[in-house]
C-alpha cells in the first residue's frame, strides 16, 4: 500500500513537473513574441519614417513625393486593426515610386540622395526579416497551444492567441539591387 502511494505520488510529481516545464516554455514563447513584435514595429516605423523623410526632401518628383508621403503617413498613423493593410500599401507605394532604375539613379545623384537611398534600402530589406522572425515565433507558440495538454490544463493562462503579421513586404527591386 505504501509503495503504491509512493509510486502514485512520484507519477503525479513527474506530471506536474512536465506541465510546469510546458507552461514555462509557452511563457518564454510569448515573451519572444512580444520582443519580436517590438522589433517588427521598430523596423516598420523606421521604414515609414525614412520614406516620409525622403518624400519631403524635395529629391523626388512631386507626384512620387505625394504618393510616398501619404502611404508612409498612413502606415505611421494606422490603428492596430488596419496596420497590415497600411504597411502593405506603403510597400506598394515604394515599389511604384522606385520601379524604374532611372528614378533610383536620379535619387542617388541628388545632394544627399546616396545616403537616403542606402538608408531606405536597408530599412526596406530589414522589414521582411523582422516579419519572418515574428511569424516563426508565432507559429511555434500556436503549435504548442494546439496540444491537448495545453488546452486541458489551461497552461496558456489568459494570454491572447498569437496572431501572425501578414503584409506585402516585397521590396522595390530597383532600389534594393542598386544598394548592394
Amino acid at each position: 500500500m505504501t509503495a503504491t502511494l509512493i509510486w502514485i505520488l512520484a507519477v503525479l510529481v513527474a506530471i506536474g513537473l512536465y506541465l510546469s516545464w510546458t507552461a514555462g516554455r509557452l511563457d518564454r514563447l510569448h515573451a519572444r513574441i512580444d520582443a519580436a513584435r517590438a522589433a517588427l514595429d521598430a523596423q516598420l516605423l523606421r521604414r515609414a519614417s525614412v520614406a516620409q523623410e525622403l518624400a519631403t526632401s524635395g529629391v523626388l518628383d512631386p507626384a512620387a513625393s505625394i504618393v510616398l508621403y501619404e502611404a508612409a503617413h498612413a502606415a505611421r498613423q494606422a490603428e492596430e486593426e488596419q496596420r497590415e493593410v497600411a504597411e502593405s500599401e506603403l510597400s506598394q507605394a515604394l515599389r511604384a515610386v522606385f520601379a524604374d532604375p532611372p528614378q533610383v539613379d536620379a535619387l542617388r545623384e541628388a545632394p544627399g540622395g546616396e545616403e537616403a537611398a542606402h538608408e531606405l534600402a536597408e530599412a526596406v530589406r530589414r522589414v521582411p526579416m523582422a516579419r519572418r522572425f515574428h511569424n516563426d515565433t508565432v507559429g511555434a507558440a500556436r503549435r504548442l497551444r494546439e496540444h491537448r495538454k495545453v488546452r486541458w490544463f489551461r497552461l496558456a493562462g489568459h494570454a491572447p492567441f498569437p496572431l501572425a503579421f501578414e503584409m506585402d513586404d516585397e521590396s522595390p527591386a530597383a532600389l534594393v539591387d542598386r544598394a548592394t
